[in-house]
């Protein structure tokens, strides 16, 4: 073992502002999906790395500089990191690929979001504003927004330096300090971007980088007291399980999970764009995409026209290395993705829904699999229900438009929805009845930093990007002020003797005397004086 990883790329965590290995000694390799072949060492990080790291953070976030610099200053920062992503955005898509199979191209297109994300969120930071309120009575009332302090990005393996953005962009912005524990295969560029943070002087702590599995680390981290909020990416059984962790110091949680999410195709909608959108919805990404329209619904009375397009265009998809500019779909992840992929496909056979095509894993190395399409499919069937996250399309067939809603909405996820029609009023109409918080007319897949990310139902809570990423990171405190300059005389008893008018004070008070009345606030008896 020891022979092999000497051939290996061997790489350190970021804490505390410097380049360490995990107090444990212990290291796991980064594996290449198209080649099964690790190609890169990372430390294992456990549980005396996380809180060295929670240590630091506080210190920096407490007694550091950063929550005091300027605004100005931090967007200055955030533009250099977005300028030193583009300058090696060709190594850091080559990295991103090599760890997790993207296809180049797709990579290349990540990394440049990641650092138009950056500089976005690099604007929003000089162009926060409070508030001043007109309130009854004479009085200023003022909001202003400050940090939340110590936060952590937990970020999932399919986008490793765009979700990394996402959150670290938006939270450093904001004037917090993040903890970023990336998807244990998939660590690679997150660790790059912490060696530009060093390059362009960020302040020690501000920004770290914790490798290794999750489990007990990230139970750890969601369940701190030093830790203020927790933002994650992925599964709803890890979602719920940070949630329960957060609720024991009430911190701020911030959760994507995924979804299944629904692509209606109605009779009218134009035939060839709507074909084209169905197959990038799925299979864009090796269908390892959270917003993945990985149900569609398609009008009956273009039922079969459609799927046998459909099924005919998936059949001539090109499955190869993601490096390869011809390759139009790589390989999945890992092995375990691999598995389940095919377990759900088996799911989906003995449920009864029948296999078009695809179904199988492609000979030779490689994580590869078949795209694949599932027809005459129910909708209750868990080939329906459950994210498969891989290259599998389930259709339904639907015959109105009220059919095409509840069976969109029939689902304890919310993410995203796409609808295909050249009606307007149809398409405003079903997109107001969806309940999905990121939808999408006659186009599939296409996001910005400028708009909200997020779902509703059990696809998550909050939501990143635009304006509200930044407010996930921000608390907001109102600041009253009197203008009168004078007391609320509220509590006048024992101010004054009555009728003498003499100031009556604890040392001229006598002892209480329970025969007479008296004022209980202050123990003043009336009639002795």
């Amino acid at each position: 073992m020891a022979t092999v990883q000497q051939e290996l790329e061997t790489h350190q965590m970021y804490i505390a502002g410097q380049w360490i290995g995990a107090q444990s000694g212990e290291t796991y390799p980064v594996v290449d999906p198209a080649t099964e072949q690790a190609f890169a060492i990372v430390p294992k990080g456990g549980l005396a790395d996380a809180r060295r790291a929670v240590d630091a953070a506080r210190k920096a976030f407490d007694e550091g500089p950063w929550p005091h610099t300027p605004a100005t200053e931090r967007a200055r920062l955030l533009h250099e990191v977005a300028d030193k992503i583009r300058g090696r955005a060709g190594d850091l898509a080559l990295l991103e690929t090599r760890q997790m199979g993207k296809l180049l191209a797709d990579s290349l297109v990540d990394v440049n979001d990641a650092a138009h994300t950056f500089d976005y969120y690099a604007g929003l930071a000089v162009e926060q504003h409070g508030q001043t309120l007109e309130v009854p009575g004479e009085s200023m009332s003022m909001v202003v927004r400050e940090p939340i302090g110590v936060t952590v990005g937990i970020t999932p393996w399919n986008f490793p330096l765009l979700m990394a953005a996402w959150k670290v962009a938006p939270s450093l912005a904001a004037g917090n300090v993040m903890i970023l524990k990336p998807a244990s295969v998939s660590p690679l560029t997150s660790l790059e971007l912490a060696r530009i943070f060093a390059e362009v002087g960020l302040p020690e702590g501000v920004f770290q980088v914790l490798t290794g599995p999750g489990g007990e680390v990230g139970d750890f981290l969601a369940s701190s007291p030093d830790i203020d909020m927790v933002a994650f990416t992925g599964s709803v059984e890890v979602g719920k399980a940070i949630m329960r962790a957060g609720a024991a110091n009430v911190k701020k949680v911030g959760l994507e999970l995924g979804g299944k999410s629904p692509n209606i195709v109605f009779e009218d909608a134009d035939f060839e764009a709507a074909i084209d959108g169905a197959l990038i919805g799925i299979f864009a990404g090796s269908g390892e995409v959270c917003s993945a329209g990985s149900r569609l619904l398609v009008q009956r009375s273009i039922y079969d026209r459609f799927v046998g397009e459909l099924v005919s265009r998936a059949m001539a998809i090109k499955v190869g290395a993601p490096t390869d500019e011809a390759s139009e779909m790589g390989p999945l992840v890992s092995r375990q993705q691999l598995d389940t992929t095919e377990r759900y496909v088996k799911i989906g056979r003995d449920e009864g829904a029948v296999l078009a095509t695809g179904g199988h894993r492609l000979e030779g190395s490689g994580y590869y699999y078949e795209p694949t399409i599932f027809v005459d499919v129910d909708n209750s069937m868990r080939v329906a229900q459950e994210e498969i996250f891989g290259p599998v399309l389930a259709v339904i067939p639907f015959e109105t438009e009220a059919d095409a809603i509840r069976l969109a909405n029939d689902t304890i996820y919310g993410l995203a929805a796409g609808v295909w029609t050249k009606d307007v009023t149809r398409a405003l109409r079903v997109i107001k009845a969806l309940r999905a918080g990121i939808t999408w007319v006659n186009t599939y897949h296409p996001t910005y930093s400028e708009a909200p990310w997020g779902g509703y139902k059990q696809s998550g809570v909050g939501r990143e990007l635009g304006t509200f990423g930044l407010d996930e990171y921000q608390e907001v405190k109102q600041i009253n002020i009197d203008l009168t300059d004078k007391p609320l005389g509220v509590y006048q008893h024992g101010k004054e003797a009555p009728e003498t008018g003499k100031v009556v004070s604890l040392s001229d008070r006598r002892p209480f005397n329970e025969e007479h009345e008296s004022d209980q606030w202050v123990g003043y008896c009336r009639n002795c004086g």
